[in-house]
């Protein structure tokens, strides 16, 4: 919460809005409209600087048009940086306001220079260019952190997923903390902003519903008023999932909530995620006010979506696969499909695992998704269809399917609740980046008489050679459906590796040994140095390693961190969703053979961090 004072004639909150109506590579006309309060009978002058990224006044402006109860003023910028994933370049817009030649208020805005169109034929383009939005859903908590924003646990939330190819961000169910877009502007994230869970009609007792008939137009008017300078926002949703789809009262409700949005800003369309993807069966799509149509799941609709629905109907894979995992557990065998729970009648799996746990063999889904892999071969067979937000990109607290209590977090993550990446990451990784991968897994610990599932996630390479004790085991290559190659494997304990070739020749290998007892744990800090005043964060992540440095992937040591210096244990987390250990404590558990602790500095100075029993220590400046 702030307070933000200002004189009698000042911009409105929020009252400044940038908008770029023409967009080159040689000029683009920026035009900022400004709500003024003004107060008394003196005359205004409306004078605006535009800085680059850089802080190089590249326009500046004196003169407005007052029309319509606003203030107008047009810029035009010659060879304007464009704001794109792989550049997020941003200007800044420094507006003063005068009043009888005095100095009455100072607005800064920041926005970027950008065009895309979303076709219902080729799907979405950027700056003239067409790029698949590769997307993830993301729940506002931050694990450990629980739901207060935290700048440095967001941020690192972003780079682990913009290193899988994530470029986009569906804000899962509501209006997502400010700061958040900040960084999406900031490191290049397309986002989907979204208003509501639910509308009139409830979907728990004490949700949003009772408050729907005050609340939804000021709510959404201000999540559309706060965010529309922000690059990265390429649309609005106005709901999720929403019951109104199934009653004619869906018709009038949607327009009425695009009608809201529209009348604040144009330049973005409106899109809803919806879970019927039939037309005639569907009151929201039949209100004809959307303009990109929202699926949740139903990939088999996406073939025959051109036959029915009409000609210039835009679709965006809105939420996808609900693919379940536990961070390095894996059952066997690997190819077969399990749904769990397995319809609508059970609330959870009928027969799941005594420990809570999921294999991560992406062979598991809850009963109305899909496994990653199925999913990502339909988005992206069809061009039209624009791109998809997996669910999700990181487990969050609650909703933890497939499991009642203990378990306390979801399994639906592409990466785990600590950070961890699970294995499906990789198969992300092959796809939407063009850095070279492979991804060697399960690990290599088993029982005598055993028989493995070892798969291999990999890309710029035509195969993947596998070696058991140094025995060749045999060469593979993807097939046309699938985005992986496997091998079953009788276990032996010692080594195996996978090597990756193209034309024969060698891109990248992958070595995997059979761990002994734990003997020691492994250290590495990201953010050693650590502003405390903003409340940044150092996350320090423990791996527990044999003699010679292979994790254990069974090791659960208790692990407890002392610190000596101005500092303190701010959360800690192993990932795993049925998990009791408090995630505020200064000791906890590892999973499969993994932790991570968050140090927060309490004033400036130099802390030094101890883990023991298996003792080691970092330091971190604050």
């Amino acid at each position: 919460m702030r307070l933000v004072t200002t004189n009698q004639t000042a911009i409105n909150h929020w009252g400044a809005f940038v908008t770029t109506p023409k967009v080159s590579d040689e000029e683009a006309t920026v035009v900022a409209a400004y709500d003024i309060k003004k107060t008394g009978q003196g005359a205004l002058q409306v004078k605006s600087f535009v800085y680059d990224s850089e802080g190089n006044l590249v326009k500046q402006n004196a003169s407005s048009i007052f029309k319509l109860n606003k203030y107008y003023q047009t810029f035009q910028i010659a060879k304007p940086k464009l704001w794109s994933v792989e550049n997020p370049h941003q200007y800044r817009l420094v507006t003063k306001v005068f009043q009888d030649k005095k100095l009455v208020d100072e607005y800064t805005v920041k926005f970027g220079v950008r065009y895309f169109n979303f076709d219902a034929d080729n799907g979405f383009s950027l700056n003239g260019k067409s790029l698949k939005i590769l997307g993830v859903c993301q729940h506002h908590d931050l694990g450990a952190l629980g739901a207060a924003f935290n700048i440095s646990a967001a941020k690192r939330q972003l780079r682990i997923l913009q290193e899988m190819g994530v470029n986009a961000i569906r804000m899962a169910h509501n209006p997502p903390a400010p700061q958040l877009l900040d960084l999406c502007d900031e490191m290049g994230f397309l986002v989907m902003d979204e208003s509501f869970d639910m509308w009139a009609k409830k979907k728990n007792k004490f949700d949003y519903y009772s408050d729907f008939p005050e609340w939804h137009k000021r709510d959404l008017g201000h999540m559309v008023l706060r965010d529309r300078n922000h690059p990265s926002i390429i649309m609005w949703s106005i709901g999720n999932e929403i019951r109104e789809q199934f009653d004619s009262t869906g018709i009038s409700l949607t327009r009425e909530l695009v009608d809201i949005v529209k009348d604040l800003d144009t330049t973005r369309p409106v899109t809803c995620a919806l879970s019927e993807s039939e037309p005639e069966k569907n009151y929201i799509y039949q209100s004809g006010a959307l303009d990109v149509i929202g699926f949740n799941y139903k990939i088999a609709s996406y073939k025959d979506f051109k036959k029915n629905y009409p000609a210039g109907t835009k679709l965006i894979a809105s939420e996808n696969v609900s693919g379940l995992a536990s961070r390095g557990h894996y059952d066997m065998p690997s190819d077969s499909l399990r749904l769990w729970p397995s319809s609508s009648k059970f609330k959870y799996v009928e027969n799941g695992n005594p420990d809570y746990t999921v294999s991560a063999y992406d062979n598991v889904a809850a009963y109305w998704g899909v496994t990653h892999e199925a999913n990502w071969r339909e988005v992206k067979k069809y061009p039209y269809v624009s791109g998809l937000f997996v669910w999700s990109g990181f487990d969050f607290l609650g909703e933890p399917v497939p499991y009642p209590f203990p378990a306390r977090s979801s399994y639906y993550g592409i990466i785990d609740l600590a950070g961890f990446p699970k294995d499906v990451y990789y198969m992300y990784q092959s796809e939407w980046t063009n850095k070279p991968v492979l991804h060697l897994y399960p690990h290599w610990n088993w029982k005598a008489g055993d028989t493995i599932d070892l798969k291999a996630y990999y890309n710029n390479a035509d195969e993947v050679e596998l070696f058991l004790n140094d025995k060749s085991l045999g060469r593979k290559r993807k097939s046309d459906t699938a985005f992986h190659v496997m091998w079953r494997v009788p276990y032996q304990p010692g080594q195996v590796k996978a090597i990756s070739y193209k034309s024969g020749r060698q891109v990248l290998q992958k070595i995997i040994n059979t761990a002994s007892e734990a003997n020691r744990i492994e250290v590495s800090v990201e953010n050693k140095t650590i502003d405390s005043k903003n409340k940044e964060l150092a996350f320090i992540t423990i791996r527990i390693v044999d003699g010679d440095g292979n994790l254990v992937p069974d090791a659960g040591n208790l692990i407890t961190v002392n610190i000596d210096g101005p500092a303190i244990v701010e959360g800690m987390d192993n990932g795993y969703p049925a998990d009791l250990n408090s995630m505020k404590d200064s000791q906890h558990h590892a999973y499969k053979g993994l932790l991570l602790t968050m140090i927060k500095g309490l004033k400036p100075g130099k802390a030094n961090i101890h883990f023991v029993p298996l003792v080691s220590s970092r330091q971190v400046l604050l």
